[in-house]
């Protein structure tokens, strides 16, 4: 893979899902709850998948899982759990789709402790600010890091599943926690 193609970071490549994920999106600073919670969801469901697999089901997650409220989320049943085992919008794996209940039923639990979801993870980093890290290549970007270890380790400790370090290093990336954009990619912080 290349470490630039089209002036930004290779994995995008050329599909128009991809590009677009990764230009207006991937790596641009979250601080809204409700979009946390939805990266949480589509990270954890990714596990195991393609991220493209997930991003082309993004919508049918959004009806799946009440737009991403968590609070209805967590109030879903075991019938809520029957009906998307059969609802082809989303990936149907029982133990994810009952893990994004668990995990919204936590999400709410950490808000409250917090604050909000975002306060919680910003605990995470150092002076409770982004990383911006200035890799050249592609190979350079890491898997996992020390916060994303820490917070998965905390995350698993609360009872929150399908959330490893490597899982949540991609949600941290995701949501600008972490801006992995390249040297050479137009979505790089400042340029």
């Amino acid at each position: 893979m290349e470490d630039i193609v089209e002036g930004r970071c290779g994995w995008a490549g050329t599909d128009e899902l991809y590009v677009k994920y990764h230009d207006e999106e991937w790596g641009r600073p979250v601080t809204d709850d409700r979009v946390l919670f939805e990266f949480l969801t589509l990270e954890s469901a990714q596990a195991g998948l393609s991220w493209i697999t997930i991003l082309r089901k993004r919508e049918g997650y959004r009806k799946a899982f009440h737009r991403f409220d968590a609070e209805k989320v967590a109030r879903m049943t075991p019938d809520d759990v029957e009906r998307l085992m059969r609802f082809e919008g989303i990936v149907r794996n029982r133990l994810k789709i009952e893990s994004a209940v668990r995990n919204a039923k936590l999400f709410t639990a950490v808000q409250k402790e917090f604050g909000s979801f975002y306060e919680y993870v910003l605990s995470f980093f150092p002076d409770r600010r982004p990383i911006v890290h200035r890799f050249g290549t592609l190979g350079e970007v890491p898997a996992t890091s020390p916060e994303s270890d820490a917070m998965s380790a905390d995350m698993k400790r609360r009872g929150f599943k399908f959330f490893g370090s490597t899982i949540c290093y991609a949600f941290l990336q995701a949501t600008g926690f972490v801006d992995d954009h390249l040297e050479g990619c137009r979505c790089r912080a400042g340029k």
